[in-house]
């Protein structure tokens, strides 16, 4: 029997990437422009920035997206006083569909904003961190990291596309695996996240966290696990250097300051605190914003 091969058809295919960056700026950055004949996607992972494009300005609030067409002149500078991350990536893709993208400003979604979490993690497996350009590879890098962050940016891309076209409301509803009435994993784990934002002048505990939400270590441990593929106080302390980070940027407050805000005990375990989760100490993070201003 002859059996027939059926050829898969690519919708949108990514030939070669550009640039990757993952960007800590100052609540001062201003970044002139420049255009270029490749595609270009700027993500708000933290903060706000005013972005222009040809002759259009756009405000981009956290979690928001802007595509950039090959020749599209486009700039951007941090909105009133805030300090912004972002995510940068350039490539090329001559695929029709994506005309879908041109001028285009989205708010991803979380399934999306994990799926763009999960490139920038395998180009960090992949590529020299802090990226450069041109990207430099790893000597030993995770069997098909590079084939990943393709495939996972066409993924990206076509989930987009799908939104765009209006075709996001017939995807399959997610199912639960547990009955509708007992919370879900994701729900605790974004309690958990709320109350750690509350708490980040202070120190906590498992005891004071199973206390407070009325469940036990071990159900709270697996649910923000599962979720967050972390956890919880290595979580905690990450949100405090992130908070650390944008304090240093904004620069109204010195170290000895910030560390008691955050619930340190000294300024001297606030400075290894934070050189073990950046590789930088404090005074050296801070000369690093200060070169990219």
């Amino acid at each position: 029997m002859a059996y027939i091969r059926t050829r898969l058809e690519q919708s949108i295919a990514i030939h070669k990437l550009i640039t990757m960056y993952y960007f800590e700026f100052s609540k001062n950055y201003s970044f002139r422009g420049e255009q270029h004949d490749f595609w270009e996607i700027l993500y708000v992972d933290k903060g706000e920035v005013e972005v222009i494009a040809d002759t259009t300005v756009h405000r981009l609030r956290q979690g928001d997206i802007i595509f950039h067409k090959p020749n599209e002149f486009h700039s951007f500078v941090a909105y009133h006083g805030t300090a912004p991350n972002l995510i940068v990536m350039t490539f090329d893709c001559r695929s029709r569909a994506m005309k879908l993208f041109e001028r285009k400003v989205l708010a991803l979604h979380d399934e999306e904003r994990n799926v763009l979490a999960h490139i920038i993690r395998e180009g960090m497996n992949a590529f020299r961190f802090p990226f450069r350009h041109p990207l430099q590879r790893k000597e030993e890098q995770p069997f098909g990291s590079e084939q990943l962050i393709k495939i996972l940016l066409e993924t990206l891309l076509i989930r987009l596309a799908r939104g765009i076209v209006g075709q996001r409301s017939l995807e399959t509803p997610p199912t639960l695996s547990t009955p509708a009435k007992e919370k879900t994993d994701e729900a605790i784990a974004a309690d958990i996240i709320q109350y750690l934002e509350l708490k980040l002048d202070s120190q906590l505990t498992m005891e004071e966290l199973a206390a407070h939400f009325h469940l036990s270590k071990t159900r709270l441990k697996e649910a923000f696990k599962r979720k967050m593929g972390t956890g919880i106080m290595e979580h905690f302390a990450a949100m405090k250097i992130e908070q650390a980070k944008q304090s240093i940027r904004r620069d109204t407050l010195n170290f000895t300051e910030i560390s008691q805000r955050l619930g340190f005990s000294s300024v001297h375990y606030f400075s290894r605190a934070f050189k073990r989760e950046t590789g930088m100490s404090p005074s050296e993070y801070a000369r690093s914003v200060k070169a990219r201003s």
